[in-house]
């Protein structure tokens, strides 16, 4: 197998950035989900896709070439105008007019969509009923900061509560090992605290959706240049929808 250099792919990124712009880089774990989707063609066709944390919309653009609506989320002026010139530089990958990238601000942090036609990646109405339709949700390597990482399971949360249906979410992650002066010692603590979330997660009793965490193995075909260190996981969240009863639990859990 020939494997695909990053760069022949027009993908406008930075090699380092400071912390708060993390995103306008090209991380393993995206590499890593896209050689998992590129694996299984047959789960992401004619899917409608939402990305969380898209960064540089490499995922997002990959995965469109499969699903028939990909919405690629992220926060930041700077990052979205980033998004938006990679899909446009990557339009010719897309199959046909059926298959659409639409890069759409998603703040972790706050409770709703922004629906305001006067601010640049809005959402219409339409977009929002249409997002009920999402079956599959993708974070690739998002995990860092603890604030975050609540921020992100809160949104995930709050979607697949409201969801009709079943969705699948797919999180990879780089379990990245540090010394820390407060432990004296290696430790992997934004790893640690994405674990204590997951089973918080299929802990949880809200009476409107239940849970289920599995780790994947990493042995699918790699379609990527890059190196496939043993630290990249990839971990699946199954959302099912409940039969109506009055909540158990506070669904503000994390």
């Amino acid at each position: 197998m020939c494997l695909i250099n990053v760069s022949n792919l027009f993908t406008e990124h930075t090699m380092a950035t400071p912390m708060e712009d993390v995103g306008k880089q090209v991380w393993r774990g995206a590499l890593f989900m896209v050689d998992f989707i590129l694996s299984n063609p047959v789960m992401f066709r004619g899917a409608t896709v939402l990305e969380l944390g898209a960064g540089t919309g490499l995922t997002s653009i990959i995965t469109a070439t499969i699903a028939k609506t990909v919405y690629c989320t992220d926060v930041g002026e700077d990052l979205l105008q980033m998004c938006k010139r990679n899909v446009a530089l990557n339009k010719h990958m897309l199959k046909s007019a059926d298959h659409e990238v639409k890069v759409r601000q998603l703040d972790w942090l706050q409770d709703d969509l922004c629906t305001d036609a006067a601010v640049e990646f809005s959402w219409t109405k339409e977009e929002v009923a249409d997002l009920n339709n999402t079956s599959i949700i993708i974070a690739a390597d998002v995990c860092y900061d603890d604030d975050l990482t609540d921020g992100l399971f809160r949104t995930l949360h709050r979607l697949c509560s409201n969801f009709p249906h079943t969705c699948t979410v797919f999180i990879s992650i780089e379990k990245r090992m540090n010394f820390t002066l407060q432990h004296m010692d290696v430790s992997c603590e934004a790893y640690d605290h994405f674990i204590h979330c997951m089973n918080q997660l299929q802990d949880l009793e809200n009476g409107r959706c239940s849970f289920r965490v599995d780790q994947l193995p990493s042995n699918f075909d790699q379609f990527i240049l890059y190196e496939r260190v043993e630290q990249l996981e990839l971990w699946k969240v199954t959302a099912t929808p409940l039969p109506f009863m009055p909540a158990r639990s506070d669904p503000e859990a994390f």
